[in-house]
């Protein structure tokens, strides 16, 4: 190698290093070592002529542009003992790395050692490290923060924080699990560290990093030994060095994720692609024409969805709070962390609302969420489940796009877009190793955090089929219960330490805050009847049957469950045919406990009158569980379901019968295909009224004053076209009424819309009735105060089913007959002041 000097022999007769095998290589990287270098060699040769007598053994020091007599001393030393070499690295100083990658390059040695010329870490430690690399390790490096480490001199306090913070965010960037990737004492395999230090691009103290980062890229253990340490004057680290070291870290990051994308199996590529694909098809008709379609089977929940995305970015736009809001509900307004808006999602969506609209800000959330929640199934399925990408993809693609999350997929995105439910899986079956419980639970809290700013009930149907698989795996598995409880009640423990902070406030506003309230109650029949498990959904392309679909569910988005009687079917005999296997056993257990749990606290029996008490009676008085709608916990078997698809998948994969491999593909074929979904159902949403669209509304309610426009009648869960007309003028006014989550009575029982006047409630009953009522001075008067709690401008009604009947009682209640005016009929109530 160019640029090495020394000499091939001695008076002693000793044999050049690279003529023979090579059993350990010794690498110090020197910058300006004059002082420090020959104690160091001398320690070192010492040592390994001592311990390493049946061993051949050589010293590599590399030169980094030193401008004093580091060379010298390394001659003087090589004069006496030829295996000790000189690898100059240039003529100006380029850094740690750059030291270290000649070095490794020139070695011979089955083992290398890398030790800085200071010698911090003493030489007789080698042996420590040694042991764990006869172990199995790739790597054995020397560690000051292990437990057992010792250290003698200390650094000066502030580098010393500094390390420690580096280390933190190294750990959670790059190499978690190792505590101290920096102490400048490592034994590494010869051939992976010189594949390793030949691959590397770092010139500075990041190249530590990037060694270990590689070494965990290829799966090559590295052990972390605790050693003898102790701090040297004259170290050249500076404080400009951290900085450094961050930067090469972002460096380190984005060569990482280049490396992923362009060494990423085409299996996982293809996947991902079918899943966006498989989402952009579920949404197709709404796609045609993003601001002009609307999913009808929504309900009023697109409306409802393309207001919390507007009215999230009107406030961040505006710097206002985003919790809360009185554009809706006026005067009382409404408390936006108790209506689940995604802040998660809806703030990072904030720019794509203001400049396209929420219309199509939704519509891309959805589209992307779902297929990143397929994508975060896969993944995970891939990591801990399977190997055979083709029953990961199927996996996930049960998991992400069974029928109930089809349901939901309408108008519900808190229930699709759920790609942090699987890396919380996965993060807290990594607690129970108990590698490094601190970093996992700290992200585990973090974790968690984001995903109640994404959807509350969603992470605690997660956390209940999480602890329903823990309960039936330990149950199976008592040895590894025991081996892994300790580890993963303290990384939830710190989890909750980290999460707390972050949600303690907004969860007091929803809970405490203005229009907060209790509970919300869903009805007698927001179970599950056990008929619902086993037929077909709406949306099932092949065996879809509305009729029955709708008499087995609360709506169209509440078709919780309807998984069809032939995956019942397949997924029973996957159970028996795989129930040797441990977690077959516990994702059974989840699937039919969550099953049974989902019909309710009242079961009926089907074809008869008889009713009987359900097990979920036994949570649907608790807090947090009082809220939810119980049918939807059937929601967690999807995952579940896909998780059992997978493994038969892959078994029958690996079948070396072709006639096995017919009947089981055969099988699951069958009973996937009647709930393959049919697109999304889409019409042509109504147009704005001119009146809106244009901004005539403006000449007659006056905002600078407060007043309100009151849209006839006044918007609710039934009705919510009028949050469309509001974001279509930009939240230029305010309204009375709305489709939201708040408070009603003394005792703030939750309900569905603004708690009702009696002006409301009666132009409602015109609405769905159709009936004329009796108007008299008590009803005028009535509405008189009701407009003036409201503080109305004007009164609009759209044409509508029995608008004739609204538009009569109005001319009544208000005192004078409506004007025509932009598509609309409007009463000005500023005439007659």
């Amino acid at each position: 190698m160019s640029g090495t000097s020394g000499t091939s022999g001695s008076s002693s007769g000793i044999t050049s290093a690279s003529s023979v095998s090579v059993d350990l290589s010794v690498v110090i990287p020197a910058y300006n070592e004059e002082r420090r270098l020959a104690p160091t060699l001398d320690a070192i040769i010492d040592h390994l002529t001592a311990t390493q007598a049946a061993a051949t053994w050589e010293i590599i020091v590399v030169d980094d542009g030193s401008t004093d007599g580091t060379r010298e001393v390394v001659a003087a030393v090589t004069a006496r003992d030829a295996r000790v070499q000189l690898v100059t690295g240039g003529p100006r100083n380029l850094g740690k790395g750059h030291a270290l990658r000649l070095g490794v390059c020139a070695s011979y040695g089955r083992r290398v050692l890398l030790t800085d010329a200071d010698l911090a870490a003493p030489i007789d430690e080698l042996e420590l490290l040694d042991k764990a690399l006869s172990d199995g390790h790739a790597a054995a490096i020397g560690s000051r923060e292990a437990p057992g480490a010792s250290i003698g001199r200390r650094q000066h306090r502030l580098r010393e924080a500094l390390g420690r913070a580096g280390n933190l965010l190294i750990r959670g960037l790059a190499v978690p699990g190792i505590r101290d990737t920096q102490c400048g004492f490592k034994l590494l395999d010869g051939d992976r560290a010189r594949e390793a230090f030949a691959a590397s691009r770092l010139n500075g103290f990041g190249i530590d990093v990037e060694i270990l980062h590689h070494f965990r890229r290829n799966d090559w253990p590295v052990a972390e030994v605790p050693i003898r340490w102790s701090h040297q004057p004259g170290s050249k680290i500076r404080r400009r060095d951290y900085a450094r070291v961050l930067g090469e870290l972002a460096a380190l990051k984005a060569r990482s994720a280049r490396h992923t994308l362009r060494h990423a199996r085409p299996a996982d590529v293809l996947a991902i692609i079918t899943f966006l694909l498989m989402s952009v098809a579920l949404y197709a008709g709404r796609w045609l024409d993003p601001n002009g379609r609307y999913l009808p089977d929504s309900l009023q929940d697109q409306n409802q969805w393309e207001w919390f995305f507007a009215v999230t970015a009107n406030n961040v736009a505006h710097l206002r709070n985003p919790l809360f809001t009185n554009l809706q509900g006026f005067p009382d307004g409404v408390n936006l962390m108790a209506n689940t808006v995604m802040l998660g999602l809806s703030v990072p969506f904030t720019p794509v609302t203001l400049t396209l609209g929420p219309s199509i800000s939704l519509a891309l959330a959805m589209t992307l969420g779902l297929a990143a929640t397929a994508a975060a199934w896969y993944w995970l399925l891939v990591k801990r489940v399977v190997r055979h990408r083709g029953a990961a993809f199927a996996g996930a693609a049960l998991a992400a796009f069974a029928p109930p999350m089809v349901s939901h997929a309408n108008a519900h995105p808190n229930f699709i877009v759920l790609f942090m439910i699987p890396l919380i899986v996965d993060r807290a079956l990594r607690l129970c190793t108990g590698a490094r419980t601190v970093g996992d639970g700290v992200v585990l809290g973090l974790m968690a955090a984001y995903q109640i700013f994404l959807g509350e009930e969603a992470l605690l149907l997660a956390a209940m089929g999480m602890l329903l698989f823990a309960a039936a795996y330990g149950l199976v598995q008592r040895d590894l219960a025991r081996e892994y409880g300790r580890p993963l009640l303290q990384g939830l423990g710190i989890a909750a330490l980290v999460a707390m902070p972050l949600v303690a406030f907004p969860l007091s506003w929803q809970f405490f805050g203005p229009q907060s309230y209790t509970s919300i109650g869903h009805g007698d029949h927001a179970g599950n009847s056990p008929l619902a498990l086993l037929s077909f959904a709406e949306r099932s392309l092949l065996a879809g049957d509305r009729e029955r679909a709708d008499a087995l569910s609360l709506n169209p988005t509440e078709q919780n469950a309807f998984y069809g009687w032939p995956l019942a079917l397949l997924a029973l005999g996957i159970v028996v045919r795989l129930w040797e296997r441990p977690l077959v056993k516990a994702l059974a257990f989840t699937a039919l406990t969550s099953a049974v749990l989902s019909l309710g606290p009242k079961v009926r029996l089907p074809q008869t009158d008889l009713i009987l008490p359900g097990p979920w009676a036994l949570l649907a008085e608790k807090p947090l569980f009082e809220s939810v709608v119980e049918g939807r916990v059937a929601m967690i078997c999807a995952p579940v379901l896909g998780m059992l698809l997978a493994l038969a998948w892959e078994r029958l994969a690996a079948a070396g019968s072709i006639g096995t491999q017919y009947i089981g593909f055969l099988a699951i074929a069958l009973a996937l295909l009647p709930i393959v979904p049919a697109p999304l159902r889409s019409v042509e949403r109504p147009e704005v009224p001119a009146f809106i669209a244009d901004g005539t509304w403006k000449s007659y309610v006056d905002t600078g004053a407060g007043e309100t426009l009151v849209p006839v009648p006044l918007p609710d869960p039934g009705n919510a076209e009028a949050l469309h007309w509001q974001t279509t003028a930009d939240f230029g006014f305010r309204m009375p009424g709305g489709y939201f989550n708040g408070p009603f009575g003394e005792d703030r029982t939750g309900i569905y819309g603004a708690a009702p006047r009696h002006t409301s409630h009666l132009l409602r009953d015109v609405r769905y009735s159709g009936r004329l009522p009796v108007i008299g001075e008590n009803w005028q008067a009535q509405a008189r105060r009701d407009f003036a709690y409201w503080r109305a401008g004007a009164l609009v009604l759209v044409p509508q089913l029995y608008d004739e009947q609204l538009r009569e009682t109005v001319d009544k209640l208000v005192g004078h007959p409506g004007k025509w005016v932009g598509g609309v009929w409007v009463w000005d109530l500023h005439e007659g002041d």
